[in-house]
Order: C-alpha cells, then sequence, then structure tokens
C-alpha cells in the first residue's frame, strides 16, 4: 500500500471540530453538569433526525437551552466546542409529538445533512447519531447479559452485576475505487439494493486481519480480481450503526468479472463518459454526497457528477456506504 499527497482529507463526516472532553467527562456527571448551564447548548435527535435551519442559505442544527424535562429524558454529553460551549444530545422516541419541528425548519438525518453542516455541526451530529445507535443495541452485559447503566455522560455502559465497564464500539470496514488499464470504475450492486444503485465495493475488516488484506480479499471474493497499486485516500465514521469507512483506490489488471451471487448481484466498468450519462439519466442511482463512496467516485471523475438520486431520499440504511 502507499499512501501519497493525494491522500483525501475533505471528508463530510471527518470534518468534526467537536472536543469530546475525554479526560473531563470521567469527573462528576458531565449532563447534569451542562443541563446546569444556559450556555449549554441541546441537540434534540428523534428516530437518527435532528432539527435543522437555513441560516443565510448555510444548513445549521437548531440548538436551544437546557429544559428542566431534560434531566428525565435520555441524554448523551458530546463534549465542547473550542469556546468551552458545552454539546448535549436529548434523545426522543420517533414520533414523539414533542418533537415536531417548526415553521420554517425541518429533521433531518446524517445522510441528508452531514454534509451541508459546518465543521463543528458536522462533528455533532455524527457524534450523537453514533452514540444514539450504540445505546440503542447495547443495553445489556454481553458477558452475562445483565441490565447495563449509563455512565460518564453516555460514553460507558457498566453492568449492574459484574461491573464490567463496555465501550461504543466502531466495526472497521475498507471500500476501495478499483479501475482498470482503461481508467474505467467498477460499481456493483448489493441483492438488498434497489434496482440502478451501484457503488464501490466494500467490506467489513475480519478478525485479523490488516486493512490491505480487507482489500484485496473483499474484491476478490465478490468480483473475482486481483489489484496492484493499492493506495490509502482517507477516512471517515459512518455510524450505520457503527462503521469506520477506510477507503482505497487499486487497480485490477484484467477486467472479466466473477460475481458472487450472495454479495453482488450486478457489477459493470464505467468510462467517465457512461457513468456521467448514467447518472443523469436515472439509469444508476449514485451514493449520497456526504459517503465516502460517492467521493471516490467523484475524485475519479475529476469533478461533481450531477445524478437523479441526490434527489431522492433512500429509505434503506445500507443502501449507500
Amino acid at each position: 500500500m502507499s499512501l501519497d499527497s493525494e491522500a483525501l482529507l475533505d471528508l463530510s463526516l471527518s470534518r468534526g471540530t467537536l472536543n469530546r472532553n475525554g479526560l473531563g467527562r470521567r469527573d462528576g456527571d458531565p449532563v447534569a453538569a451542562a443541563l446546569a448551564n444556559s450556555d449549554t447548548r441541546i441537540v434534540d435527535l428523534t428516530g437518527g433526525r435532528a432539527l435543522t435551519c437555513r441560516v443565510d442559505g448555510q444548513l445549521r442544527l437548531v440548538h436551544r437551552a437546557p429544559r428542566f424535562a431534560d434531566s428525565a429524558a435520555q441524554t448523551l454529553y458530546l463534549g465542547h466546542d473550542v469556546d468551552g460551549t458545552d454539546y448535549v444530545a436529548v434523545l426522543h422516541e420517533e414520533g414523539d409529538p414533542g418533537a415536531e419541528a417548526p415553521p420554517g425548519r425541518g429533521w433531518r438525518n446524517l445522510r441528508e445533512a452531514g454534509a451541508e453542516l459546518d465543521d463543528l455541526e458536522s462533528g455533532v451530529l455524527t457524534t450523537a447519531v453514533a452514540l444514539a445507535n450504540w445505546h440503542a443495541r447495547h443495553q445489556f452485559c454481553p458477558r452475562c447479559g445483565a441490565l447495563t447503566v449509563v455512565e460518564e455522560g453516555g460514553w460507558v455502559r457498566r453492568c449492574t452485576v459484574d461491573g464490567s465497564q463496555h465501550y461504543p464500539r466502531t466495526d472497521a470496514a475498507i471500500i476501495v475505487a478499483v479501475t482498470d488499464p482503461d481508467e474505467r470504475i467498477l460499481l456493483a450492486r448489493g441483492p438488498h439494493w434497489p434496482e440502478g444503485r451501484m457503488s464501490v465495493l466494500a467490506g467489513f475488516v475480519e478478525a485479523g486481519e490488516s486493512l490491505e488484506a480487507a482489500v484485496h480479499r473483499e474484491v476478490m471474493e465478490e468480483v473475482g480480481l486481483t489489484l496492484t497499486d493499492l493506495t490509502y485516500r482517507g477516512n471517515q465514521p459512518w455510524p450505520f450503526p457503527a462503521s469506520l469507512m477506510v477507503g482505497f483506490r487499486a487497480r485490477a489488471e484484467q477486467t472479466r468479472l466473477t460475481l458472487d451471487e450472495t454479495e453482488i448481484v450486478e457489477a459493470s466498468w464505467f468510462t467517465r463518459g457512461e457513468l456521467s450519462f448514467a447518472a443523469r439519466s436515472g439509469q444508476v442511482a449514485l451514493p449520497p454526497r456526504v459517503s465516502i463512496a460517492r467521493i471516490l467516485i467523484e475524485h475519479w471523475h475529476g469533478g461533481p457528477i450531477e445524478a437523479v438520486s441526490d434527489v431522492a431520499a433512500t429509505a434503506d440504511p445500507r443502501a449507500a456506504r
């Protein structure tokens, strides 16, 4: 693998400047301290969506001051900004009537908002979604099955029986833009995706495996290609529910594809002109702009690609990597 000066840096969900205050949140109850301060900024989260608005054309999160009722809700301490202002997420049940959007504002999920938010608020929403997803899935101890309780403002869960502590997990996954000797890019579709939706290849890193080995294995397993010129391109969190996507590019010296049909039902090579036409006409639905997949594709293309899929929100959380 090589690391060059072209490594991607401008990935939407890697821009976060939020200070997570890892040392400070160990002392006392960071949520209680934050809720006692009227300067604290509360981010309401319902069903993975946060309240947003536009200010002078810029998408922003809608913050509010703490309320008395927040102390009884599920709350997560997110961290603080450069001025020391704390951010806390308050989680609401999906469909909670208290979380209805006022006029001029709307609830957006991370896929819809992540690419447009500024560096601080991108980090705030990404962190809130990642923590909320972890808590929703890890309420019981993986060692003994007993109930766990929240500590350190939502960054730790402790078993009420054996006392073991558990931390938010991150599942490493690789994603790779594969090109051929004619500089065509390979896009593929998984069996759970709708007709026409395509992306670059991706997969989870297995136990005891390096990132580079995972790239070679996944591509060989899914489409039967061997790779050369593997280059790191960047990484970003992808909390759907708990991944870190590590991006690469690579070259395949051969073009014949052998598909593992349990993983890939369709795969094709595209020239830049072919993909641009297919995306504009709606024949191919591309990943959302917030994803590293879209950045890898557009970097290969040499610039943004207009796509019909950009205006159609996907309901399937697995449909975009």
